[in-house]
């Protein structure tokens, strides 16, 4: 879209006009996007305003070239996964986890699973995964640890600690399909 392209050049230069513009255009889009996964007004309204936060914050980095709808809901999926796992520690949240049944896509619409089978199927997953590979999963994913912590905690560079998470989050995912919404709660791209 060229006027969208034009807009982001001027975001991009730092026309806060143009910056407004771009907003009122994709706002109610990602506000439906955010809210159809917290159901909360209060929590989408954060999540849809850090996004447009880093948005301005990092215009330069913006791509007039690129997909601006992709970039805006990249970085709001990232806060909205940031949202839920907060939410998941809470403890009322784990209550309410727990005593819920979750209705999962696709073929198997009509089954339902509960919190204690996926952590079930989780710990089955992750036995396929070899010892570096769970090790580094789960400081990652269950200790909230950076790839960069976890590089200095184990002695080993960055990109080993990518790759062997990369390969581990490929095994939980193949492995967990059927719990896909709940596994959204877990995994986040890295």
């Amino acid at each position: 879209m060229i006027e969208e392209r034009s807009l982001i050049l001027s975001v991009k230069a730092g026309s806060e006009k143009a910056y407004h513009t771009l907003y009122d255009m994709w706002v109610s889009r990602l506000y439906r996007f955010v809210y159809q996964y917290l159901k909360s007004e209060d929590a989408t309204d954060d999540v849809v305003q850090e996004t447009f936060c880093r948005i301005w914050t990092n215009r330069e980095k913006l791509d007039p070239d690129s997909s601006f709808k992709a970039y805006l809901f990249t970085i709001a999926y990232h806060f909205l996964i940031k949202e839920l796992r907060r939410q998941l520690n809470n403890a009322s949240m784990e209550e309410f986890v727990e005593y819920q049944y979750i209705k999962v896509s696709g073929d198997d619409a009509d089954k339902e699973i509960d919190f204690d089978q996926f952590c079930q199927a989780l710990q089955k997953a992750k036995s396929n995964l070899s010892p570096r590979q769970r090790e580094i999963f789960e400081l990652n994913k269950e200790h909230n640890l950076s790839v960069a912590q976890i590089a200095e905690q184990l002695s080993i560079k960055e990109q080993v600690v990518r790759n062997q998470l990369s390969a581990a989050l490929k095994i939980i995912r193949t492995e967990l399909q059927q719990y896909s919404f709940i596994l959204l709660l877990f995994l986040n791209n890295f």
